[in-house]
C-alpha cells in the first residue's frame, strides 16, 4: 500500500509489525497506542493510508490472544464455511472482522472479500478496501460516504421536528441517540446514530454491487437489512430476494438446531468460562438470529435461539436483553424483569446500558421488562 499511494512505512509502523510477528504483547499494545497518538495529532499522512492493514493486524493479534487456538480455528471455519462461493462477508464485531481476515488471507479456500460495515464511513479505509478487492467489488467513494451522512441528518431532523411539535405522539427520536440542532446546524452524537448511519452505508455499497450476495455477522442490529435476509449458518444472508419461500418455519427450526449443536459443543467444554470470548462471540451471533427470528414471526423459535444463547454465555447482553424483550413484548413482563434484574445482579460488569437496552426493549429503555 506505501509504494502504491507513495508514502513511506515509518520505523513506528515497523516496530509493530516486528512486535506483531514475534508475539510480543506488551510491545505490540504499546507500539499501536503510539501510533494511534501520531495519528490523531492530525501529523501522519502515511497512517492515514496505511491504518486499515495496521488496524486489522491489531484486531488479529488481539483475538490471538484471546482465543484458544482450536477455538479460533473453529470460528474462523465455521464463518467462512458457511459462504457460497463469490459471497462477501461483512463483520461487525472485532472477532468477526479479525478472525475471517485471519483465515481468509491465510488458508487454502476460496479467498472472498471479506469488510466491515463499521468502517464504512472512514475514508481510509475505503482507500484500503479499494485496494485489496477494487478489481472485485465497487467501493464507496468519499462523496458517497458525506451523502450517507446527511442523509440521516435530514431524516434525523424531521423526526426531532416531529417530537417538537407533537410532544404527546410517541417519541420519533430513539433513545440513545442524541439529535439537537446548534447554531442552526443539526447535530448527531452516540453509537444509535453511527449504526444507523453504518447501516445507510452498507445498503449502498450492496447497491453498487447488485450482482453480488453478502453475508453478515452483526455487531448492532442492522434492522433495514431484516426484511431480507435469511440465517446462513451463524451468519445472515442480505439482500435475498424470494425471502417468503427461503425463509420457512422449516428453515426457522433448522437454525435454531445449528445453534443447539453448537451450545452443546460449548457445554461440553467445561474449561471454557462463561465468559470467554468464544462463547460471548457465539452467543451474541446465536441472540443476532433470534432477532432475525423474531422479525420474521417465527415467536417460539426465536425464543429458543435466545434460550440457546443463554446457554452458550450466561454472560452474554446481547441475548440476555434480547430474551427480555420477547418476553415482554409475548405478555411476560414478570418473567422479563426477573431475568433482567438475575442477569444484572450476576453480571454487573456486562450491564450494556444504555446501548443494548435500548436496542432489545424497542427504544423503551427498561421499561419493556420492567413493566
Amino acid at each position: 500500500m506505501a509504494s502504491r499511494f507513495k508514502v513511506s512505512v515509518a520505523p513506528d509502523v515497523e516496530r509493530f509489525f516486528a512486535a506483531v510477528a514475534a508475539g510480543r504483547w506488551e510491545e505490540l499494545n504499546a507500539a499501536f497506542e503510539a501510533l494511534k497518538q501520531r495519528r490523531e495529532s492530525g501529523h501522519a499522512e502515511d497512517l492515514g493510508v496505511l491504518w486499515g492493514p495496521i488496524l486489522e493486524t491489531l484486531l488479529i493479534a488481539e483475538c490471538g490472544h484471546d482465543w484458544p487456538a482450536q477455538k479460533l480455528l473453529d470460528y474462523g471455519q465455521a464463518t467462512l464455511g458457511s459462504l457460497r462461493p463469490g459471497m462477501v462477508y461483512v463483520g461487525g464485531t472485532d472477532p468477526g472482522r479479525g478472525i475471517p481476515t485471519l483465515l481468509n488471507e491465510t488458508g487454502d479456500g476460496e479467498r472472498h472479500v471479506v469488510i466491515t460495515q463499521n468502517a464504512l464511513a472512514d475514508g481510509s479505509y475505503l482507500r484500503y478496501l479499494d485496494f485489496l478487492y477494487g478489481d472485485r467489488v465497487k467501493t464507496l467513494t468519499t462523496e458517497e460516504s458525506q451523502r450517507a451522512f446527511q442523509d440521516y441528518l435530514s431524516e434525523a431532523q424531521k423526526r426531532l421536528a416531529h417530537d417538537q411539535q407533537f410532544p404527546d405522539e410517541p417519541k420519533q427520536i430513539r433513545p440513545g441517540e442524541d439529535v439537537r440542532v446548534v447554531d442552526g446546524r443539526v447535530q448527531v452524537t452516540g453509537q444509535i446514530a453511527v449504526m444507523a448511519i453504518n447501516e445507510i452505508l452498507l445498503r449502498t455499497f450492496m447497491t453498487k454491487n447488485p450482482d453480488l450476495a453478502f453475508a453478515l455477522e452483526e455487531s448492532f442490529p442492522l434492522k433495514s437489512t431484516y426484511p431480507n435476509a435469511v440465517p446462513l449458518g451463524p451468519l445472515m444472508e442480505l439482500g435475498v430476494q424470494d425471502v417468503q419461500n427461503s425463509f420457512t418455519r422449516d428453515s426457522a427450526a433448522q437454525a435454531v438446531n445449528y445453534w443447539r449443536d453448537t451450545a452443546q459443543q460449548f457445554l461440553s467444554d467445561t474449561a471454557a468460562s462463561a465468559d470467554s470470548a468464544p462463547r460471548l462471540s457465539y452467543a451474541k451471533m446465536a441472540a443476532a438470529q433470534a432477532a432475525l427470528l423474531a422479525d420474521h414471526q417465527y415467536g417460539a423459535e426465536a425464543e429458543q435461539a435466545y434460550r440457546v444463547a443463554v446457554q452458550i454465555s450466561p454472560a452474554s447482553p446481547e441475548a440476555a436483553y434480547g430474551l427480555a424483550r420477547l418476553l415482554a413484548t409475548t405478555g411476560r413482563a414478570e418473567e422479563a424483569r426477573q431475568l433482567v434484574a438475575d442477569f444484572e445482579r450476576a453480571h454487573p460488569s456486562k450491564d450494556p446500558a444504555p446501548v443494548w437496552k435500548f436496542i432489545y426493549s424497542g427504544g423503551r429503555g427498561e421499561e419493556a421488562a420492567r413493566r
